[in-house]
């Protein structure tokens, strides 16, 4: 959004949210301070799976919109051919998925790795965050930018340290958090007109900020200090948590205090499995609604489709195999994130990711990570200027059918 259309643009008005977009653990680091630290690496930068021609033999091949049998061929991390029956040689890695399905990664639109918050800082940074996300066939993910005293492009020079190229292209406004990250009516009419004018995409954290602090304050004057007043405090709905991992010790500092416990919860991991078990699995939805909701709609949404998002010659080799007839269980004991505690701990249900590949690189099978920290990839992300300049001949036909304004002469006495 904002650094892809003008880097001069400085945003230090408003508490927007910028976020990211990162491709997961795509190639090996060059540097290797980080190749000491790998996972399942056999040699500095070599992993028994490192081959850069893969083929995925036999499976059912699902996009958003359509499913066939076919065999996939990958080269050099960018998808090379879907079709059934492809001859290789043998210097190419087979993955047999017959009776399974091949998919593309899943794409988690909001996280919070390495977040400083509330006088704490989240249990998992990019790599164990990113590590759980492959772990539950996540291949990519869109993490936040927080302004720093009041500035959001200071808070992003503070990112860029970790991204090292800027071209965001969405915003976050904050309808909550009184007293720190809130923004007005005012703020949030400019904010979006300010993103229309950029072609980016505005996102809203939609509660009614004074209504909670309201009901904050009245749990405490009824003495409900402890964490089920988070709850009772807000009005009763349904909602979705975003990973933001912190562990039990620190979410004791709320114990008599809940506007002490620190926001968030694990997901990152659990996601797929879960969206899988409870909704593909029950029969509330088909396989390709499946792809659509956890990776294709979120591509699109962000302007990179089909790059991302799909199982197509030419996009990026982000793709799972899922074995519909494989379980799945969730330990706090045996998950991927540095928290002590899950949320779905004990949580059992069919559908099991058992290959993730990442650009073209398998980084997830039989249960163990091939991945070395500072291996990920940030992914740019255009404007939106097909969809803006849409709303632009709406807006320019609407202001060329006013009849305004409208011609007076002065009364006659």
């Amino acid at each position: 959004m904002i650094m892809a259309a003008n880097p001069r643009f400085q945003m230090t008005l408003f508490p927007y949210f910028l976020t990211l977009l990162l491709s997961i653990f795509s190639s090996v680091s060059e540097s290797s301070q980080f190749c000491e630290a790998g996972i399942g690496y056999t040699q500095c930068g070599a992993s028994p799976y490192s081959s850069s021609k893969i083929l995925i033999k036999g499976g059912t091949v699902v996009n958003a919109h359509h499913q066939e049998i076919a065999d996939v061929y990958v080269e050099d991390g960018i998808i090379a051919a879907v079709k059934p029956n492809i001859k290789v040689g043998d210097e190419v890695t087979v993955l047999d998925a017959t009776g399974k399905f091949v998919m593309p990664g899943g794409i988690d639109p909001h996280t919070h790795l390495a977040l400083k918050s509330m006088a704490t800082e989240t249990v998992d940074d990019f790599f164990s965050g990113q590590a759980a996300a492959l772990a539950g066939g996540t291949t990519m993910h869109i993490d936040f930018v927080f302004p720093v005293q009041g500035s959001l492009s200071s808070g992003f020079e503070a990112y860029v340290e970790k991204a090292k190229k800027s071209c965001i292209n969405s915003f976050k406004f904050f309808l909550a958090y009184k007293g720190a990250v809130m923004v007005n009516d005012e703020l949030l009419l400019e904010g979006l007109k300010k993103c229309k004018s950029l072609g980016a995409l505005a996102m809203v954290h939609a509660e009614n900020g004074d209504a909670v602090f309201e009901g904050q304050k009245r749990m405490i004057e009824l003495g409900i200090t402890g964490p089920e007043g988070h709850a009772l405090s807000r009005p009763p709905v349904l909602v979705g948590t975003d990973h933001c991992a912190f562990n039990s010790t620190q979410k004791a500092f709320g114990i008599d205090d809940f506007r002490k416990i620190p926001n968030g919860v694990n997901g990152i991991e659990e996601r797929m499995h879960l969206v899988w078990d409870t909704m593909v699995e029950s029969g509330q939805i088909s396989v390709t609604d499946y792809v659509r909701i956890t990776s294709t709609e979120c591509a699109r949404i962000f302007n990179i489709y089909p790059r991302k998002g799909a199982i197509l010659v030419g996009s990026d080799a982000d793709i799972i195999i899922l074995n519909p007839n494989s379980s799945f269980g969730i330990s706090a004991t045996s998950h991927h994130s540095r928290s002590d505690t899950n949320v779905y701990d004990g949580r059992r249900g069919k559908g099991k990711v058992e290959v993730t590949i990442s650009r073209g690189r398998v980084v997830w099978e039989n249960g163990q990570l091939n991945v070395a920290p500072g291996s990920g990839k940030y992914i740019e992300m255009p404007p939106f200027g097909y969809l803006f300049d849409g709303i632009d001949k709406v807006d320019s036909n609407y202001l060329s059918s006013l009849r305004a304004p409208v011609k007076r002469s002065k009364a006659t006495s």
